[in-house]
């Protein structure tokens, strides 16, 4: 899958997608991530890409005219119109099922706003979606974008190396992940739950299973209003909450 991010400020990337698991997922040619400088595109002598808004008010606005060459260069280049995202505080909330959908397409285009945003006609004439990642604002697209990216390569198929690895990560199945341990058996004073070092494998699924839907249950509530249970899920919480409500009477 390939990832072309247009931004200001292509430097900020060279750290994150140099090290580790992205490093790898690159050198095996599994993601192809590009940067591309909106600044190159702009055909002042002073290569402005962002001016005062139209009415007046605090602030700069991202010019449209370089986004757009800098945008139709790289689909020119690709050869695909892939799906262009633009990270924004006013987009569609970034989740679990969102970055699996994003995940099968065959390339995205990410445009990475800064100051006050871009211009709308860019919203208006290239922009597919946009995506946030959360209700707060920051500087720029650039660390959204790394999320994005991030999220997305570690569902590809070889990236992580194991398979079921991502399809046990916290909302991949719409529960928070349990716990885990290992090595030493105990660490100031706490131990591994015998359950684990049992080599019953039934036991350890079971136990894993009621750890999760525990976690979720006291941490994110909501997510088990949308999850479709199993049976045994289902006991497994009714189980949890009769456990729970004992520790209150007590």
């Amino acid at each position: 899958m390939f990832f072309d991010i247009l931004t200001l400020f292509p430097e900020m990337f060279v750290g994150p997608f140099s090290e580790s698991i992205l490093k790898r997922a690159r050198e095996k040619d599994l993601i192809d991530i590009k940067t591309i400088n909106i600044r190159d595109f702009a055909e002042d002598k002073h290569h402005t890409t962002d001016e005062p808004p139209y009415g007046g008010g605090a602030g700069m606005v991202m010019k449209a005219e370089p986004i757009f060459k800098a945008w139709q260069d790289t689909q020119n280049k690709r050869g695909v119109k892939s799906k262009t995202i633009l990270m924004s505080p006013q987009g569609k909330e970034l989740t679990q099922d969102l970055v699996k959908d994003l995940s099968n397409e065959e390339g995205l285009t990410i445009i990475c706003g800064r100051y006050e945003g871009v211009d709308e006609r860019v919203r208006d004439t290239i922009v597919d979606q946009e995506i946030s990642i959360g209700d707060y604002v920051l500087t720029g697209g650039e660390l959204p974008a790394m999320v994005l990216v991030d999220s997305i390569s570690r569902l590809l198929s070889d990236v992580l190396g194991d398979e079921d690895s991502s399809k046990k990560d916290s909302f991949y199945n719409g529960l928070l992940e349990h716990p885990h341990y290992t090595r030493p058996r105990e660490f100031n004073g706490l131990k591994v739950p015998d359950v684990l070092v049992s080599g019953n494998h039934q036991l350890i699924e079971r136990w894993r299973k009621k750890e999760s839907l525990k976690r979720t249950l006291l941490r994110r509530k909501d997510l088990l209003e949308d999850k479709k249970l199993s049976d045994q899920e289902k006991e497994l919480l009714k189980e949890i909450k009769l456990e729970l409500k004992g520790e209150v009477d007590e």
